[in-house]
Formats: structure tokens, sequence, C-alpha cells
């Protein structure tokens, strides 16, 4: 728990792009309950940037759309310049309503949690039934991934970070895996996750990622953790049996021209197929596990 000696500094840190119809909205709203706002305009080319810093926020200006996780990490690198007691993400397209962030930054003051997570599942939301259904799909996948069994909502951009967590958490990923990436490495670092209910609002211009590729985006950044975590389980295992496989059709066809002097090209293509397909994930996998271990000691 934070010893209330002096005022506890609360920063919200906020991604934005092509959002000048609510970023007003949502600066003016959000100061009401932090020190300080600092939003990232991921290279709009809108007013969304002029209005943000026209109402007092900071500002940090993208030259080029880089993506929802390359957004966070520069804030997040802000946030850290600043080291506040309490760092809260929302998103600037209205869904998040800044007048919960009492809501979350309540649990982190209180020590009861270093990430706090606004589900809309646990609250009120209009979520159309098949962002609904994507999202519970990711977020069964990221329980798996980082052992949370009573994650209700991944995918929520609405979370506070204590200022522990800010010092272990950074989103590798540009996209909207960067949400998966974040939890996962609150996981890794022993971070204490709570989620706590909050209403999200949707409206016709309510988030401006397609609903599939963000979908794919996400899964494919959760296999791609999953393969990192463990390489010689998920591509070396898998390589081994195909140069077995390739060994096996390449003696098989071996045998086949002794004794008949017919080359089967078919079996050919699949001997050299399997042989060079798992030749390469085995090389993959020791490399990776090369790399994890260095890390792992740095």
């Amino acid at each position: 728990m934070l010893k209330f000696n002096s005022k506890p500094q609360i920063v919200v840190c906020i991604p934005a792009y092509e959002e000048e119809k609510n970023i007003a909205k949502i600066v003016l709203k959000a100061k009401k309950y932090v020190d300080e706002v600092v939003v990232c305009d991921d290279g709009s080319q809108d007013m969304t940037a002029r209005i943000a810093e026209a109402l007092g926020a900071f500002v940090v200006k993208h030259q080029k759309n880089m993506g929802y996780g390359a957004a966070l990490q520069t804030l997040f690198h802000e946030a850290k310049k600043r080291n506040p007691d309490v760092v809260v993400t929302l998103d600037a397209d209205g869904q998040h309503d800044p007048d919960e962030i009492p809501k979350l930054t309540h649990v982190i003051l209180k020590g009861e949690a270093d990430v706090v997570v606004g589900s809309r599942f646990l609250g009120k939301t209009n979520i159309p039934w098949w962002r609904k259904f994507g999202v519970k799909v990711i977020t069964l996948l990221t329980r798996k991934k980082i052992k949370f069994s009573n994650l209700t909502d991944a995918q929520s951009g609405f979370r506070a970070y204590s200022k522990k967590a800010i010092q272990f958490v950074m989103p590798q990923d540009h996209g909207m895996g960067a949400s998966v990436d974040i939890l996962n490495q609150a996981q890794k670092h022993g971070l204490k996750i709570v989620e706590v209910p909050i209403t999200i609002y949707y409206h016709e211009e309510s988030s401006t990622q397609n609903p599939v590729k963000h979908g794919a985006d996400v899964v494919s950044r959760i296999i791609q953790l999953v393969v990192e975590e463990n390489p010689l389980r998920y591509l070396g295992i898998p390589g081994l049996i195909l140069i077995f496989t390739g060994i096996v059709f390449g003696a098989y066809l071996f045998w086949l021209f002794n004794l008949t002097r017919y080359f089967s090209i078919p079996i050919a293509i699949i001997t050299l197929g399997t042989s060079i397909v798992g030749l390469t994930l085995t090389i993959a996998a020791l490399i990776l596990y090369a790399i994890k271990r260095i890390a792992e000691k740095d």
C-alpha cells in the first residue's frame, strides 16, 4: 500500500488515431482525476494532436501510423520519465468513460494489485455479438498462456499500472497484440493482476481497426509468445518429426528406384519438402532457444 505522505501522482496515457471528434471530451474528463494527460497521436492527419494540446495534454506525435502497440510503447516511455505512482491507459474513441478512472486507481493505491484491467464483461456494455465472441476467444487463449483463470477481458485497453509494474512491462508488438504482451510480461514478473467492472459504449465510430484483422493479429501474437516460450517443444519436435519423415520417404524412394529403376517425382518432392521444412524448424528452434537462454541470463 502506498504511503499517503503526499498526494500520489497519477498520469493517464491515451493512444489516439484520427480522433478529433472524441479527444476533447476524453482529455477534459480525464484531467479531473489525474495530474497529467499524455496523448500519443499515432500519425493522425486530422486535428487530434492540436485539440489535445490546446486542452492542456502533453502530446507526442508519430510521423506515421505505427499501430496501437507502438503508441503504447511511446506512452510507457513517457510515463517512465515521470515516475508516477499510477499510470492509467484508456482509448480515445469514447468507448471508455474517464469518470471511471478512480475505480482502477483506487485498487492500485490501496496496494491490492500491480495491474488493474477494466473488464467490459464484469460491467455494462452494448458490445456487438461478433466482437463479444472474438474477445471471448482471445481471452480464453490468453488465460491458457498466462495461467490467469479468472481473466474475463484480455483486450481491454482501460487499465491501471503501479509504479512497480511500469518498470517491468513494455509491449513488444506494434499492433493489437500489445494488450496480450503486457499481461504476459506481468505474469512473468509475478505482478498481481486484478479486474474491475467498467462500462463500455460502442458507437458507429468506435474502433477504426477491422475486427477480423484485429483478432487475427492478436491470435498470431499469442501463438508467437507460446512458441518463443518453448521453441524446442513447438518447433524442434515437429522439425525432427519432419526430418524423420523425409528420411523414411527418401529410403523408400531409394529402395523403389533400385527395385524398379523408376524414380518417383511425387515421393522425391515429399522427401525434399519434409526434409527442408524439418531442418528449418529445427534450426529456428535452436536459435530461439539460444536467444531465450541469453536473455534469461541478462
